[in-house]
């Protein structure tokens, strides 16, 4: 009987991808960059998301990929700077990440309707400074039962480790009472693969599984959460 749900932040919950846009184009802004068109925000997010991957396989340290993203991107943009600058646009950015907030379709309705019968948890690899502000400015740090932000646990998403010291803090080490709901199939699926216990992807996008994953539900809107847990009561 499932009682523990693992919710995924950035783009489930929260739309990442206007928050991004929303906190680089206030970043460009602030330091008088004039790249703030949609191209070279669609260059930075492709940048951004190659570096976490690397953060999911263990390939670049957490200080490696906050600060290398900026560096690669502004080089491709021929923008002299210096690790000041790169410091404190990182920072920067990361507080906005914070204070942009974008709830995903149900989002909200969805979490209060479970909190009745779950305990809810958020499992999240952004930065302590982004995730944390983020909690506080939509609401979510007091719908949650527990927060578990990698930067803190000294592991990520989807390593074992991460997932085991969840379990840990929660004090249930029986796996079918848990099921992680996320966007992310190198983190969040694969994640639940590694710590063995049932998944559902959101898929809004309808993209393909083509890394072989395991995937026990895909949902395309965030309310059908709510009929696959009255179907495993």
């Amino acid at each position: 009987m499932i009682k523990y749900l693992l919710w995924d932040i950035d783009n489930t919950l929260l739309s990442f991808d206007l928050a991004e846009r929303a906190s680089m184009t206030k970043g460009f802004d602030k330091f008088g960059l004039d790249i703030g068109d949609d191209e070279a925000l669609e260059v930075y997010k492709n940048i951004n998301d190659k570096y976490w991957k690397m953060l999911e396989k263990g390939e670049m340290t957490r200080e490696e990929i906050l600060t290398g993203r900026f560096e690669e991107f502004f080089d491709l943009y021929d923008i002299a700077y210096d690790e000041r600058l790169v410091n404190d646009f990182n920072l920067f950015y990361q507080e906005e990440l914070g204070k942009q907030v974008f709830f995903n379709d149900c989002a909200e309705e969805v979490l209060r309707k479970l909190s009745k019968d779950y305990k809810q948890y958020a499992v999240t690899n952004g930065s302590k400074i982004a995730q944390s502000g983020k909690l506080k400015n939509s609401g979510l740090d007091k719908v949650f039962d527990g927060v578990f932000i990698s930067e803190d646990m000294g592991y990520d998403k989807p390593s074992l480790e991460y997932f085991d010291l969840v379990f840990e803090s929660i004090e249930s080490k029986n796996k079918e009472e848990y099921i992680l709901i996320g966007d992310s199939l190198t983190s969040d699926m694969l994640g639940s693969n590694n710590a063995g216990i049932r998944n559902i992807w959101y898929n809004p996008e309808d993209l393909d599984n083509d890394l072989g994953i395991r995937i026990d539900y895909t949902i395309h809107k965030l309310d059908k959460v709510v009929d696959i847990l009255d179907d495993l009561k």
